[in-house]
């Protein structure tokens, strides 16, 4: 089966804003975190349960490099990408997101 990623829009400007924080941090950091985001996406599209469940249907697979993981579910054919989380923050925030 062929899985599509489908971004929820405050998981867009989560990646955004990290990447624009990582940026201003040091030059080229920002493209390597969206370089990893991008490994993170092709695991899960190519083995969408590669992740553990970690409530419900939701799944968080972290990142290699960075202290973020996608937080996505499975629902037919489409991976719902719900939130990019950094490991610091608040737990299960993104809960109200479909």
């Amino acid at each position: 089966m062929n899985f599509t990623a489908r971004f929820h829009p405050d998981a867009e400007a989560e990646i955004n804003e990290a990447a624009s924080f990582l940026e201003l941090e040091s030059p080229g950091l920002g493209k390597v975190f969206l370089d990893d985001l991008e490994h993170a996406i092709e695991l899960i599209v190519s083995h969408p349960e590669i992740a553990p469940l970690i409530q419900g249907r939701a799944r968080r697979k972290a990142f290699r490099r960075f202290p973020y993981s996608l937080i996505y579910s499975v629902v037919g054919d489409e991976i719902r990408i719900l939130a990019v989380s950094h490991h610091r923050r608040r737990p299960f925030y993104w809960r109200s997101r479909r």
